[in-house]
Parts: C-alpha cells; sequence; structure tokens
C-alpha cells in the first residue's frame, strides 16, 4: 500500500471513526455492536478500495456511506436481524437523506449530537463506572484495548471483557440511544464529565503511537465539554471540566519540540501557551465559582490556572499548588492524586520531602503499572543523590511506555543516568 494512502487511512480514523460510528449508530437505532462492525468493515473496504480508487476528497463521507451500506448488508443477512425491519428502514432512509439536511437541532431546544448521543448511551447508570469510561474510550475514540487497560491500571484480558459485557448489557436492557432528559441529566453527569476528561488525557499524552499528541480526540473532548456546558448551564463541575481542558490545552504548542519531543514544564517557552484559551479558561472557571462547591475538576482547573497565570517555571506558587491538591486528595482520595501532590511538595519544600510522600505508596498494586508514578520517584532520587535508585525506576517507566516519543525522552533520561 503507498505510504500516501497508509497515512490517509490512519489520519481518518483518528479524526472520523467517532464521527461514523456514532453517525451509523444514530441511524440504526443505538445498535452499538451493528454500528461498531459497519464502521469496522468500511475501513477494511478504504484499504482495498483507496489504494487502487486513490483517496477520496470527503473521506468521512466516503466511510460513513460506506459504513451504512455495510450495516444494511449485514441486518439483511443476519436473519436475526433481518426480523427488525424497522432499523432496516432506518439505514435506508438515512442513505437517501443528506447530511446537510439533518442538523443538529433537534427543533424544542434539545441540543442534538450524535456523538454527545454515543457518550451519554454509553454512560448509562446500568453500567457500572469503569464499562460507562472504557465502552466510551473504545467506541467513541477508537481506543484499543491495550491503551484503554493502560488508563484504567489493569490487565489487557481484564478490560477485553469489561467492554464485552458492558456492548451485551446495552443490548438487552434496551438502553435507548440518546441525550437523556433534564430530570434525568444530574445521575448522569458524573460519568459523561469522567469520559470526556479520559478522552482529553489521552489526547494531552498519547498513551502509545508515534506521537505524543493526539489533537483530535483533545479538541473532541474540548467540543463536548462545550455542548455539556451548554446542556447544563448551572452545573459547576461541568464548567470546572471546561475550564481544566481550556487551561491544560493551553500549553499543547509548548509541550514538544521542532522534532515532536516532549518539552518539560521547566523548559516550556511560555511564549507558545495559548493566552486567549488561558483567558476564557480563567473566565470559565470564575462563573464555575459561583454556580456551587468546587469540586475535583474545578480544584484541578485551580491548579492549571496557577501554572498558566505564573511568569515563569521558577516563579511559580508551588505552595498554593501543593494546598490545592491537598483539598483535592481528601474530596477525591487516590494514588494518582497523592503522586502528583508529592511532585508539587517535592518543588515547595524539597525533594525529600516529596519522596517521603511517594514512599507511602509504596506496595500499591495500582501504581505498578503506573508510569509517571515511577517517573516522579527517578527524579526525586536522582536529586537526592540516590543514582542507582533513580536509575532502576527510570527503567520501569521505560518499560511502562509504549508512545515512542515519550520512551526516546526516557531513554534519554536513563542513558544519563536518571
Amino acid at each position: 500500500m503507498p505510504d500516501e494512502v497508509t497515512a490517509a487511512l490512519e489520519r481518518a480514523y483518528r479524526e472520523e471513526w467517532a464521527k461514523v460510528l456514532a453517525t451509523v449508530a444514530r441511524d440504526c437505532g443505538g445498535d452499538l455492536v451493528l454500528a461498531e462492525d459497519a464502521a469496522q468493515d468500511a475501513f477494511v473496504a478504504a484499504a482495498a478500495d483507496w489504494p487502487a480508487r486513490g483517496v477520496p476528497a470527503n473521506p468521512g463521507a466516503w466511510l460513513t456511506t460506506t459504513a451504512r451500506r455495510k450495516a444494511v448488508d449485514r441486518v439483511r443477512r443476519d436473519q436475526t436481524r433481518a426480523a427488525n425491519q424497522p432499523a432496516l428502514e432506518r439505514l435506508e432512509q438515512a442513505g437517501r437523506t443528506e447530511p446537510s439536511t439533518r442538523g443538529d437541532d433537534a427543533g424544542d431546544g434539545t441540543i442534538v449530537d450524535d456523538r454527545l448521543r454515543l457518550v451519554f448511551t454509553c454512560c448509562h447508570p446500568a453500567l457500572g463506572i469503569d464499562a460507562r469510561v472504557a465502552l466510551t474510550l473504545r467506541t467513541l475514540c477508537g481506543l484499543g484495548v491495550p491503551e484503554i487497560a493502560r488508563a484504567f491500571l489493569t490487565t489487557e484480558p481484564a478490560m477485553q471483557q469489561r467492554i464485552v459485557r458492558a456492548k451485551r448489557k446495552i443490548v438487552a436492557a434496551g438502553i435507548p440511544y440518546r441525550v437523556p432528559p433534564a430530570d434525568l441529566l444530574p445521575e448522569r453527569l458524573a460519568g459523561v464529565r469522567h469520559v470526556v476528561y479520559l478522552v482529553f488525557t489521552e489526547g494531552h499524552t498519547a498513551s502509545s503511537g508515534a506521537e505524543l499528541l493526539r489533537t483530535s480526540l483533545s479538541d473532541e473532548a474540548i467540543r463536548l465539554a462545550r455542548l455539556l456546558t451548554d446542556l447544563v448551564p448551572g452545573d459547576a463541575e461541568t464548567h470546572g471540566l471546561l475550564a481544566l481542558l481550556l487551561l491544560t490545552d493551553a500549553r499543547r504548542a509548548a509541550r514538544i519540540d521542532d522534532a515532536g519531543d516532549p518539552v518539560a514544564l521547566d523548559a516550556q517557552d511560555r511564549a507558545q501557551w495559548d493566552q486567549l484559551a488561558i483567558a476564557e479558561g480563567v473566565a470559565v472557571l470564575e462563573h464555575a465559582a459561583t454556580l456551587g462547591s468546587a469540586g475535583p475538576f474545578q480544584i484541578q482547573a485551580a491548579i492549571a490556572a496557577v501554572h498558566d497565570q505564573s511568569a515563569s517555571f521558577p516563579a511559580t506558587d508551588w505552595a498554593q499548588i501543593s494546598a490545592l491538591y491537598g483539598a483535592l486528595e481528601r474530596i477525591d482520595p487516590s494514588p494518582v492524586v497523592r503522586v502528583n501532590r508529592a511532585i508539587a511538595v517535592a518543588q515547595a519544600d524539597g525533594p525529600h520531602a516529596g519522596l517521603a510522600m511517594l514512599r507511602t505508596l509504596d506496595g500499591d498494586d495500582q501504581l505498578a503499572r503506573y508510569q509517571p508514578y515511577h517517573a516522579a520517584r527517578a527524579e526525586l532520587m536522582r536529586a537526592v543523590g540516590d543514582d542507582q535508585g533513580a536509575a532502576d525506576a527510570l527503567a520501569i517507566a521505560l518499560d511502562l511506555t509504549d508512545n515512542d516519543r515519550m520512551r526516546t525522552a526516557l531513554a534519554r533520561r536513563h542513558a544519563r543516568g536518571g
């Protein structure tokens, strides 16, 4: 296959998977299994067709049309599905209707977006919280099981079983493919926010692949967060989520060098930070504070705001950041929060203090697979003069890294002895 076609297919998968899957899921009445199978069929067809015929001018439209046809074929072939005449009629009708005639507005003031519907379907309360997040990362973002397993600090077989069970439960429970009515929104928002945050996290630092950033995922997460704030304008934590994403993403341009390799926070050119995004993020965070008490996303956004508004790395108010992480740990305790707090404590009170906090996590099974924990241990051990301990911790971090760019950066540190 020509390199340009391979690149086009990879780009289409990154940028169009969610749109194709969500649209076909809507057209076939919310059958996620059928929609995912049809979307996969469409990409297989593209791999066979594009090298011979060329990459279409609009890959997303080509893939959506093909996926819809593949779904029709699957329904017709499967005798159990063939009895579902309404689903077949919806798919055929969708194929006759131009996308431009089907807007994103239901006409009753409700925001309607295929990907937002997909998120809410996958985040139905009938599913466990971990299953909701994992299923959405798989369906909305097209992440592989290994990537999702790393995000959850679990094994690949366990994650595969979780995703399969979630899909079966959606079918068995007849979970509707829709944004829920207003009276059901509160019980659904927490899971949706968590999903959007993890989508952004994968875009901010890709868990695998040749690039550090997956900007299409970051952009998608921010877009979904904006839709959520429109959907629930009075919810403080939803605004906190949007603020966090904006304030974190504002540093995107400075996080990689010309070669695409990571640039640490203390070495970033702050002139490259997006000041408009920072200003918007701060304004959204201030608005969130008027809507209710501070939750985890608002506190994390406040931490990001301290970083973004600091003139330089040495001028950063690390004592304030440490205090904010302490507040976050009180309301949302987790080993990951403790790791981040230890890093802030090390900056505020010295590496010995930070390392002492990290040592309270020794033996935690979850952190055994959490690369930033081992990278932080390596950095602090180096700072206190434990070169062998730093090298050992960095070797573990390197072994847990599947992102090529991050692996290169860690390998350089490892070669220098931590």
